[in-house]
């Protein structure tokens, strides 16, 4: 389909609207084709992979019950410049 820059102007949402269900518009100015409006594919976002992926590890990590200081290391660490003595 070719349209002129003013009926693109007019009717973009119509214009788009015929894109989304797979027609090609081109738009001409003076009856010379200078741009095309076709219909982009969705792609998969990085998120919507990521949480495809949810689970895919279960069981092959894990943290540590020691992972975090406990309040007393961490006063410990402010008191003492050379930092906690871990057990």
């Amino acid at each position: 389909m070719l349209v002129n820059v003013g009926q693109a102007k007019t009717d973009l949402s119509k214009l788009l609207a015929r894109v989304e269900a797979g027609e090609t518009v081109d738009i001409a100015r003076a009856g010379v084709p200078v741009a095309r409006l076709v219909r982009i594919e969705p792609q998969d976002s990085p998120g919507k992979r990521f949480l495809a992926a949810r689970g895919s590890m279960a069981g092959q990590i894990w943290i540590s019950d020691d992972f975090e200081f406990t309040d007393d290391e961490i006063n410990e660490m402010y008191d003492d410049p050379d930092g906690p003595t871990l057990s």
